[in-house]
């Protein structure tokens, strides 16, 4: 199951403050919802974990973190992931491509990352997958907000919103169904 993630968002900081702590792994994890650090292998290579539950599924992704591109004078970066479950049951891979434009307000943060999952995550489907991953990055967002303004940030992930986007769309799915047989009638 592939899905694309695209978002842009506004710091109200310079795109140089923005771009030490966006391109810098140590600082960057801790507003990564259910994300740690557990190894550095070198300057570009990172190893680590992320934990995610979805409802009554739980799954820890063992993996490697590989920065492949990243320029200081025009602000991109190219972020490689690779993971695997660690009962074995599935992987995710990421392809992150992110830049920074400096505007009057302060600085525009523009990422798009592709997104593939095998196992039982796969499962729940490319919609579902994107909206809760829609939710993660709007916890990221805020918890990077708070990270340049000094503030303390809780990476730990927001379980209410994840269940909600879940419910929202298993309902959907079901009302939507009904509404088509309906209409069919």
């Amino acid at each position: 199951m592939k899905t694309l993630i695209e978002k842009t968002f506004q710091v109200e900081e310079p795109a140089a403050k923005t771009w030490e702590y966006l391109s810098d792994p140590a600082k960057i994890v801790n507003c990564v919802p259910g994300a740690s650090l557990t190894e550095k292998i070198d300057d570009s290579r990172y190893k680590g974990e992320v934990v995610a539950k979805f409802g009554p599924v739980k799954a820890r992704y063992n993996g490697e973190i590989t920065i492949e591109a990243s320029d200081d004078s025009t602000y991109k970066m190219v972020l490689k992931g690779k993971g695997l479950d660690a009962k074995g049951k599935g992987s995710a891979e990421m392809q992150m491509h992110g830049k920074l434009n400096e505007n009057a307000n302060g600085t525009e943060v523009d990422f798009s990352m592709e997104l593939a999952i095998t196992g039982m995550l796969a499962q729940f489907g490319a919609r579902l997958i994107k909206d809760v991953s829609d939710q993660l990055l709007n916890q990221f967002i805020t918890n990077f907000k708070d990270l340049l303004q000094g503030k303390d940030v809780d990476n730990s992930m927001n379980a209410g919103k994840v269940m909600g986007t879940m419910v929202k769309h298993k309902l959907g799915g079901i009302f939507g169904e009904e509404k088509k047989d309906s209409e069919n009638s």
